[in-house]
This record gives C-alpha cells, sequence and structure tokens, in this order.
C-alpha cells in the first residue's frame, strides 16, 4: 500500500517537476510551440541559459548600442521606449514602441503635426526591430510568432560544429516571410553564425555572417561582432540613464 501511494505521489508530482523546468525559459505569448521542434526549443532554452539565463535577460533594463557606425540606439526594455540618434542627417527619434508616438526630429526639423509625428514614429520602430535584431536574435528565438525548427548538426563557415535552428515567422514583425537558419556552437551553446533569406521559398541566403566577440554587459553576454565589415559598437548595459534621455532632444 505504501509502495502504491508513493509510486502516486511520484506521478502526481511529475507534471509539476516538467512544468518548472519548462518555465525558466517560458515562451512568448504567440510562439508556435506546438509547430516547433522540441529539440530546438531545447537548444533555444540553451542559447537562453548560456547567454546569462532568462532572470538575468528580464531584469535587463536599457541596452544602449551603435549600429554598424550609421546610429545609435538606446532602447528603455522595461517601457518599451526607444531613442535613436542619427548624426549623418540630424535626427533623432525618441519612440514609444507600442504607441507608436513620440518626440520627432528629421533632418533638424521638429515635428508638430500629428500625421508626420506617426510616420516618423513608424520608421523608427522600423529602425528599431531591425537593429535590435541584429543585435539581440539569440534572446529572441521564442518570440510571438516564431517557428522553430531543428535542421541537423552542420559546420559554421569557419568550420564550429553546430546545431542548426530554423526561424519562420507569421503576423509579427515588418518582414514575416523572411526565413532564418542560426548556427548554435554545439560546445559554448551561443550562436556562432546565421544566414538570412529574405523569402522562406528561397534556397540560397541573402546574407550570411558570423556571430563573434562575446562580451559581458551587465549579467548578459552580448555579440557586436558580424564579420569584417559589420561591427555592432559602444554596446552598454545600463540600469539607470540620464532623465532627459528620453524627454528631450
Amino acid at each position: 500500500m505504501q509502495f502504491l501511494l508513493k509510486i502516486t505521489l511520484a506521478l502526481l508530482l511529475l507534471p509539476l517537476g516538467i512544468q518548472a523546468q519548462k518555465s525558466t525559459n517560458p515562451a512568448a505569448k504567440g510562439f508556435n510551440a506546438a509547430g516547433s521542434d522540441p529539440k530546438a526549443i531545447a537548444i533555444a532554452d540553451q542559447v537562453m541559459e548560456a547567454m546569462g539565463g532568462r532572470k538575468a535577460w528580464d531584469g535587463t533594463r536599457y541596452i544602449n548600442w551603435n549600429f554598424f557606425g550609421r546610429r545609435n540606439l538606446l532602447w528603455d526594455k522595461k517601457k518599451g521606449q526607444v531613442r535613436i540618434d542619427i548624426p549623418a542627417d540630424n535626427s533623432t527619434y525618441i519612440v514609444d514602441l507600442n504607441k507608436e508616438t513620440g518626440l520627432i526630429k528629421h533632418k533638424g526639423v521638429v515635428m508638430a503635426q500629428a500625421d508626420s509625428i506617426k510616420k516618423y514614429a513608424g520608421v523608427a520602430k522600423s529602425i528599431w526591430i531591425n537593429d535590435s535584431y541584429w543585435l539581440l536574435m539569440p534572446y529572441k528565438l521564442k518570440d510571438s510568432g516564431v517557428t522553430l525548427k531543428y535542421k541537423g548538426e552542420m559546420p559554421t563557415e569557419a568550420g564550429a560544429a553546430s546545431d542548426v535552428l530554423e526561424l519562420t515567422f507569421e503576423g509579427v514583425g515588418r518582414t514575416p516571410e523572411n526565413r532564418y537558419l542560426v548556427f548554435v556552437d554545439k560546445t559554448t551553446h551561443l550562436v556562432a553564425h546565421w544566414q538570412h533569406f529574405r523569402k522562406a521559398s528561397d534556397e540560397k541566403p541573402g546574407m550570411s555572417t558570423p556571430w563573434e566577440n562575446y562580451e559581458k554587459h551587465g549579467k548578459i553576454l552580448i555579440s557586436g561582432g558580424r564579420g569584417t565589415n559589420r561591427k555592432l559598437t559602444d554596446i552598454q548595459v545600463l540600469s539607470t540613464v540620464p532623465k532627459g534621455k528620453f524627454l528631450t532632444f
């Protein structure tokens, strides 16, 4: 009787243990878990852990970086705000990413009309979507609208043994027709390379770069190297920023 009781209790507790394990890196609402491969999901969770862990990522507040020398971004991850400074054309966008509104200075001219503010706030959001994906894609493997497939083992262009994940999208972002192959180093569990396909049906990638030069910023790892001619620089993870950063040009 006691033996049967122990077995019953173990069976009752097993789903709770599995649930607790899964919840260490819960997927975003809208992630296509049903259509994704369990192995691909498990590898995505390994990536998150190798980058510092979900708790560290969730606790990250401000991220600053320069995108290929073209523009500087400061993202308030908690409030969903971004400041984008583009020195070459004297433009600054301070935008609420959820409401797509904010303060707009475009080519030296401060926008006052609602339609102009809406237009350039949309431009700013598109910039942020692109630039933040280049910087932070490994943290977004289980985002809303994503389907993850395991494509097998394959070496990167540098020869590193890797597990390859395929990311496709539905109903999200500005370019849901895109497809990515993400090469995860089998030893470090860090993203080592990626390939971008403009259309999911394309056989050859339009872009293929390494992910290099991982460094710890705050409590998380971020890679700034995307090959010889592409560098993400001035990367900072901050707990506070000057008060006026999201209030004034």
